[in-house]
This record gives C-alpha cells, structure tokens and sequence, in this order.
C-alpha cells in the first residue's frame, strides 16, 4: 500500500512566519557579545611599609611584636619566610623596585642620590600600570620621599601633613629617636594616606585600579600613641640575642659598616637598649593597625575577589645586633623584610615558602599577574610559579647591594658578603641564624664562596653622586639611561 504524502498547509501564514524571523535577527547577539567581552583586568593594592624588618608575628623571629594585621594577611595568601630588599637603604631600594633596575645598573646607592635623573618615567611600574589602561593612584611613602614625581600618576594625596611631636624633653638617645605621644591615631598622616586609600576602594572605579598606599612608620623617629606603647610594657622587653665580642670576626669593611662606636654605644651608656626596643616595637604595632584598616576596606568594598596584594617592607632594621643601630649592613637584619603575596585564583590561604627571593622580582610578578608585557628593561623574573605552587623549583636568589661594590648573595641556606676591597663574610644560616659565626676564612668552605659568588655583578656603576664629586659629572661619565634591549631599543633621558 502506497503512502502519500500530503502538503504542509500551515495555520499561520507565511507572511507571519517572515515577520518574525526578521524580528529575531533584528534583535541584539546577546551570547556572542558577552563571549567577546574581554575580562576585567585585576586591580593592585601595593603596601609599602618604611624600616618594617622582620619583626612581625607570623615570621617568629621576635615573639614581643604585635601584628595582627600582618599576620592576618598573611594567612590569607602567601608568605616568604626568605625575602630580601634590593639595598638595606630607603632611597635605593624604593628606586630599584620601582624601576626594575639594580643599584648596580643605576648609579642608585644612596639616600641623597637623585634617582630621577638616571630613571625615566618611562621606565616605571605607575607609568607601565597607566600605559596598560590603569587608573594609577597613590598616598605616603612609595618612593623615598625627597625625589616625588608625582606626573607618573594619576592621583595622588600630596601633603597628608606631618606627626605629632610627645611633650617633654625625653626623646630617646642622641639620634634614635622614642616617645610616647598623647595624640589619636587620626593626627598621624599615615592615617590620612590610609584614608585616602579607603576612599579609593568605596568608590565606583571605571578602570581598574592600581592604588599604592605607603606608610611611614615604623621609621624613625618612634613618636606614636601612648596606647600603642602600652601594648609593649617595658618591665616585658627582651633583648634581641646577641653576643659579646660579636664583631671580632668580622673583617674592617663590615666594622666600619656596624659603627659600634656610634648609636650602639650611646644607647648602653644610657642604659636604654629596652626602651628603644618598646619604641619600635610600638611603631610596628601602630603600623599594624593601619594596615588593617585598610584591608578591612577592601573586604568591603566591590574589589575584594578582583584584588591583587602585594605587602612589602622596604629594607630590615638592626637594634643593637652586631652592635649596630638602623640599617645601611648587608647582614640579615638589616637585609631581610616582610613580603606577603595574596592573588585571587593564584595564591592559596596559608601558603608558606622558604624560596629566596629579593624584591626585583614584584614589578614583574605584577605585570605577569595582571596580563602585561613586562618591559625588556627588568632586572628580575616573576615570582608565579612559586604563587601558584610554594615548593615549585626554584634557581633563584637574593641580591643586595650597599654602596658601591659591596653586595650579599642569600640562598635559602647561606648568606656571603663581599666588599668592595676584598673582605668577606660566609654564613651558614641554618646553623647559624643570627650570623655569629664568620666562615669565610676557613679553607674548607672556598667552594661555597666560588659557588655563590657566580652572583655578583661584574659591572658596578658609579655612584651618580659621585661621592665628592658633582652630579654632573657623574652623569657626563655614565649615564644609566642609556639601557639596551634585545631589539636595540633606546630607552632615552627624559
């Protein structure tokens, strides 16, 4: 039996059904527009703490200091337990952060050197960030303060004031600087540049944003909050370990860097080592609120899960080890600060390595996070791997550098200094954490000097100050500027 098919009349007529699909196609591509928009890149909070050692919580190494704060934030991401200032001073260390370029490269050794003039614009994390479409925005201490250039950024809080001063006449011993004020946290400028941050996340950003905020304390001098002070009793303070006759193994170029004759020395004629110790452990704790503070804005705000943290202290600080005050050594008090990385989707809470790194590695673990191209000009290689993976493999190490020619090299297990004339330090730091024990003398351990010192500079440029000499004519001998990329590429003077 044959089936015959019988034409499809349909109910509607066709003229409706043309109708309609032209209706359809009129219509926006929903799916396919949102396919093609491109993901929102990260936002950065970058957090520069000024002469932050490593007396904070969650490192162990003073069990007096009080940072919650920190602590907290570290445990949200990752923490280096080996993390290491390009140079143990304000001015160089900030510059070669924020320029990818070493000392050694720059000229940059010292606070009075003007980095300006050997670093252009062009070459900088805040104009990377702002070339890639960031709104760029900062408050505080980001570079050392004598030499702003506020033209890399978009906004910035110039003048957020000055600090208290305590009443009376004791404050401290000769140059380091400690007292208790009776001023409010509110009086402080670091609390008006955490301020200007807070008021950064609560707005609606329509870029995303990188927003650096830094903070003074606990630089010198040690004026905070008598609350702050009481967190700290001093009938409770601790020495930091120390030995007698510690420098007599260390050889002229490191003596004359300790200067025991100078603020050590003022300090235990007047009986007050303790009380120096309660005036920075204070700063550290009222720095520690600030930071809270601000983070505490960021969990409140749109940004939270789009965020990138990086918390960073520019160099160590000595108080009394080695018999020396401040920073400006190559040893690890003086070397190592604190650096925190928390990562949305990279980083995972609790995360710990002991991977040694220094600080040439943030600008290009930035723009690695953030989907830029790093410029050729970066002395140093992103930090991801280990974001993403803590116990990753890792061939990487420390430099720090102090004036001309003089460098460290730290490992996750030694440390070895080298001078300018020769002189030498080797540490072996799992034995011998607080360096008391100098083996570079000793013939056994040639190898290890050879080994590590593969990671000295064989260049070192003058410093552009030239010591006695005028900047002029340093510049006239040597001009940092002048880098060289793999495409030839001149980077010229502004």
């Amino acid at each position: 039996m044959s089936v015959q098919s019988t034409p499809y009349k349909p109910s509607i007529p066709v003229s409706r059904y043309l109708a309609l699909a032209c209706s359809l196609l009129a219509l926006p591509p929903i799916q396919k527009a949102q396919a093609a928009e491109p993901p929102r890149k990260p936002n950065v909070l970058f957090i520069a703490v000024d002469d932050l050692n490593h007396w904070v919580g969650y490192l162990g190494r003073n069990k007096q200091t009080s940072t919650p704060n920190i602590d907290k934030l570290a445990a949200r991401g990752l923490r280096f337990t080996h993390s290491y200032a390009a140079a143990p001073v304000c001015n160089p260390s900030r510059a070669a952060l924020m320029s990818g370029l070493r000392p050694f490269t720059t000229g940059v050794y010292e606070n009075n050197d003007d980095w300006r003039m050997v670093i252009p614009e062009a070459l900088t994390l805040p104009t990377t960030f702002r070339n890639a479409g960031y709104f760029v925005a900062g408050a505080g201490k980001i570079y050392h303060e004598s030499y702003a250039r506020r033209t890399e950024w978009d906004d910035y809080l110039d003048k957020p004031g000055s600090d208290p001063e305590p009443a009376g006449n004791d404050k401290g011993v000769g140059s380091i600087r400690f007292a208790p004020t009776d001023a409010k946290d509110e009086d402080y400028r670091d609390y008006r540049s955490v301020t200007y941050g807070i008021e950064q996340l609560e707005k609606k950003q329509d870029k995303p944003f990188f927003l650096a905020i830094g903070l003074h304390k606990p630089h010198m001098p040690w004026f905070v909050p008598r609350k702050y002070y009481d967190l700290h009793p001093l009938k409770d303070i601790e020495l930091p370990p120390h030995i007698a006759d510690d420098l007599a193994d260390i050889p002229p170029a490191g003596v004359r860097m300790a200067r025991p004759e100078g603020d050590h020395k003022a300090i235990i004629e007047a009986g007050r080592w303790k009380d120096a110790i309660q005036g920075y452990l204070a700063a550290i704790s009222f720095a520690d609120v600030q930071v809270g503070r601000l983070i505490d804005a960021l969990d409140k705000s749109a940004y939270r899960d789009n965020t990138i943290i990086v918390f960073w202290g520019d160099h160590g600080w000595h108080l009394g080890e080695k018999e020396h005050w401040r920073k400006f050594t190559l040893w690890e008090e003086a070397t190592r600060a604190p650096l925190i990385w928390v990562a949305p989707g990279v980083t995972r809470p609790g995360s710990v390595t002991d991977r040694a790194v220094d600080y040439m590695t943030i600008y290009p673990t930035l723009t690695d996070l953030a989907g830029i191209p790093t410029p050729h000009h970066v002395q140093g290689k992103s930090i991801r791997p280990l974001l993403s993976e803590p116990q990753a493999p890792w061939d990487g190490h420390a430099i720090t550098t102090y004036l001309f020619n003089n460098h460290t090299v730290r490992t996750e297990d030694w440390r070895y200094i080298r001078y300018a004339n020769g002189d030498e330090e080797l540490y072996d730091e799992n034995k011998d954490p607080y360096e008391w024990i100098n083996l570079a003398m000793k013939p056994e351990f040639a190898g290890k000097k050879d080994e590590l010192a593969q990671f000295f500079p064989t260049k070192n440029a003058p410093d552009i100050a030239g010591g006695r000499r005028k900047k002029k004519t340093a510049l006239l001998e040597w001009n940092p500027t002048r880098l060289v990329d793999d495409d030839e590429k001149f980077f010229p003077h502004p």
